[in-house]
């Protein structure tokens, strides 16, 4: 799996990304300006970086998503649950709701989670 690791300030960009594409760079860069405090060059140079990972294109001045938001967090999960807990999603689980109640709804949830994608052989 390719990693797709971000600093904060490289979130922060791609959420701006996310909640207003398809944006034009120029658009891009004066958002970056009043959100972050980013000069242009600033903006160009971290774009560059997030095409060259994959994450968006730059294509005849606007910019747009090659992954979704969705897309981005989940590969993070997974890639969070291989490097903390050996890839096993039942040693997550266990220290994620350790000494957690579930409702009755949340055990209900996960169950059908658990059936959606049970891999049946």
């Amino acid at each position: 799996m390719k990693v797709y690791k971000l600093t904060e300030s490289e979130e922060r960009f791609a959420e701006l990304i996310w909640q207003n594409e398809p944006i034009g760079s120029g658009d891009l860069v004066r958002l970056c300006e009043k959100e972050m405090n980013w000069k242009k060059s600033t903006t160009y140079t971290v774009l560059k970086k997030l095409c060259e990972k994959g994450i968006f294109k730059n294509e005849n001045a606007v910019v747009s998503s090659l992954m979704t938001k969705d897309e981005y967090y989940s590969k993070q999960s997974i890639r969070f649950v291989e490097d903390t807990f050996g890839g096993s999603l039942p040693k997550f689980l266990t220290a994620f709701i350790s000494g957690k109640k579930l409702s009755r709804e949340q055990a209900e949830e996960l169950k059908r989670l658990i059936d959606e994608h049970k891999d049946v052989k």
